[in-house]
């Protein structure tokens, strides 16, 4: 029986198995065919192939096989390169803030954001109105100032209960500068934009007019603008311009920064 098994089966490591490295098919690494001997840079995939160009500018296709490569003569299965995910882009709101996903509305804090009209309301609410949520700010509308000093007297601002004002058609020697000046407490901030109506603080590029029409004084401005543009009742041009606004590229910069400074004087903490 001796001699019937040449040496021993069980000598030396049997558990060791050639293994052939996996290498990234990187754009420009180049390799070749084991096969066929062509050789060439990856320049992209083809199908599920790997595209080889070789220094005359030939192009093939070669598919992706265990050990069907050699790169600096040893062979190497090219497998193609997976790529980190691109984050996706952070979303922001109308207002040009970034977006908080899965929050929900504060409940109110006392202190408030007034404006002079509904429509000055609509369109705070259209650009600004996320922010708001989030910080707890409830907007109202006044009808019109001519009552704010009092109507801020009744409010009692305070430390912990600010007051915003936004005004229309603020600019010095108008009647609003003038009604803005009796307000006159630490905890109330009144700013405006010097648009006489708070529909030409939207941008003409906005609802494709060149410019707001010039309306003659004496007349109604909204009726002048909606006379001028051929539009039978206000109404229906102001539901026009709201729906011509989507973010605050829409409006204009006064009107931005009046906005922006109320909403940080009100959630300022105390």
């Amino acid at each position: 029986m001796a001699g019937r098994y040449d040496g021993d089966v069980l000598a030396g490591d049997w558990r060791r198995r050639k293994v052939t490295p996996e290498v990234d098919a990187e754009p420009e690494l180049v390799v070749e065919d084991a096969d066929s001997g062509f050789c060439g840079a990856v320049v992209g995939f083809d199908s599920g192939a790997v595209v080889l160009e070789d220094r005359h500018g030939r192009r093939r296709n070669f598919p992706l096989l265990p050990a069907a490569f050699l790169l600096d003569g040893r062979p190497v299965t090219l497998r193609r390169p997976v790529r980190a995910p691109v984050p996706a882009a952070r979303r922001r709101t109308a207002s040009g803030s970034i977006a908080v996903d899965d929050v929900r509305a504060q409940v109110a804090k006392a202190s408030r954001i007034w404006v002079e009209g509904v429509h000055d309301a609509a369109l705070v609410e259209r650009i600004w109105g996320d922010d708001l949520r989030i910080e707890g700010v409830v907007v109202e509308p006044l009808d019109g100032i001519d009552e704010l000093a009092a109507e801020v007297r009744a409010f009692a601002p305070g430390p912990e209960r600010r007051l915003g004002v936004l005004v229309d058609h603020l600019v010095p020697g108008s009647k609003e500068s003038r009604i803005v000046a009796r307000v006159t407490s630490p905890h109330v901030l009144v700013t405006g934009h010097p648009y006489v109506d708070v529909w030409q603080a939207v941008r003409p590029a906005a609802l494709g007019i060149a410019a707001w029409p010039v309306v003659p004084p004496g007349r109604p401005w909204k009726e002048g603008v909606c006379a001028a543009l051929g539009v039978a009742e206000p109404a229906d041009m102001w539901r026009h311009i709201l729906s011509r606004v989507d973010s605050f590229a829409d409006v204009e910069t006064p009107l931005i920064n009046a906005m922006e400074r109320l909403i940080d004087f009100v959630t300022s903490p105390g």
